[in-house]
């Protein structure tokens, strides 16, 4: 089988067993799709939004599958022999903005991407491409470390029974990967993200554009020194299985955390902090995200591009938290990466 067709039934199935939990975790909300097709007969997707549930108040799981001829600049930076050749990709992606300012935002996405000249039999020229991505990341409003903790040991023991190489890697790769620059800030407690993956990983763990990022010198050292020890190349197979665990694990995780947390109540004043920090998920979204940037560089569907985004937010100059205080505790977590399992 295709490894275009093999994540196309991945993914899909992914979104619908997503969808049919998260509607029970609910108790009340129903996730509403909305399919779509792409212009030119290059594609379409389902997109599935929940609204005003018990729990989240607004949620979107999208799956999408493209092909196109024209790579977006993104890629082509990285690959400029591919320019006028045919790509495809596909793809699942999950947001959930709860209510509660004590349960956490958190966000999935799992992708395959692969670009040349494939032929119709799946076979491939000289010089093309393909690569796994995804990962998933916490972001709480309010600090409840056995929450942290457990996120991250969890995502741990899945890493390690494919290579016990993984989680250090991609646990900074996510630190890296969802960091603010503008701000100097984390988006959230972090968690997986890996991007690149293809056989050949032990060189293409890391490539130019993480040099981007404020702290990618220590990333780069550490990912050199632990892959030229202990990560080997990986079969597709091996890839896809890992990308997929992965993916399943993060119902039980999230499901856990969020039974904790949904009956606590909360002020006015603690509604406030969630919208005013939801605020720096839109600018991460808007600003770095590589499936928003990607979606607009390939004249995407905009609502599904956008889906991420909260449904009610807060901007306020130049706010600072009280010294001392439970936003104050958050606010030094976003301000530096802590190693949640050591």
């Amino acid at each position: 089988m295709f490894r275009i067709t093999q994540m196309r039934e991945l993914t899909r199935a992914l979104q619908d067993e997503l969808c049919s939990a998260l509607e029970i975790i609910d108790g009340t909300g129903k996730f509403h799709e909305d399919a779509w097709t792409k212009e030119g007969n290059s594609g379409g997707g389902r997109s599935r939004v929940m609204k005003n549930g018990s729990v989240f108040e607004q949620g979107g799981c999208n799956w999408s599958e493209v092909t196109g001829t024209s790579l977006p600049p993104s890629i082509l930076a990285k690959h400029p022999h591919l320019a006028g050749k045919t790509f495809r990709a596909t793809g699942v992606s999950l947001v959930l903005h709860p209510r509660n300012p004590h349960c956490p935002t958190v966000h999935l996405n799992y992708r395959y991407f692969e670009a040349g000249d494939f032929m119709a039999d799946g076979g491939s020229g000289e010089g093309n491409v393909w690569w796994l991505g995804g990962g998933m990341d916490l972001t709480p409003y309010y600090l409840y470390e056995e929450d942290a903790k457990f996120f991250h040991t969890e995502i741990k023991r899945v890493c390690d029974a494919h290579d016990p190489s993984y989680y250090p890697i991609y646990s900074r790769w996510a630190n890296a990967y969802f960091f603010i620059k503008h701000r100097k800030e984390h988006r959230g407690i972090g968690g997986l993200f890996f991007d690149y993956l293809d056989t050949n990983n032990t060189t293409s763990l890391y490539r130019a554009e993480e040099k981007s990022y404020e702290y990618s010198k220590e990333l780069a050292d550490f990912a050199l020194g632990h892959v030229s020890t202990t990560s080997k190349p990986r079969t597709f197979d091996e890839l896809r299985d890992f990308a997929a665990s992965c993916a399943r694990l993060f119902l039980p995780v999230y499901g856990e955390i969020i039974g904790r947390r949904r009956e606590t109540a909360y002020t006015e004043s603690e509604r406030n902090w969630q919208l005013y920090r939801r605020g720096r998920y839109v600018e991460f979204n808007l600003v770095y995200d590589r499936g928003t940037v990607f979606g607009l560089q390939t004249q995407g569907r905009v609502e599904s591009i956008l889906m991420s985004l909260p449904p009610m937010v807060r901007f306020e100059y130049d706010y600072t938290p009280e010294p001392l205080s439970r936003e104050d505790a958050m606010w030094q977590v976003n301000l530096k990466a802590r190693d949640w399992v050591a």
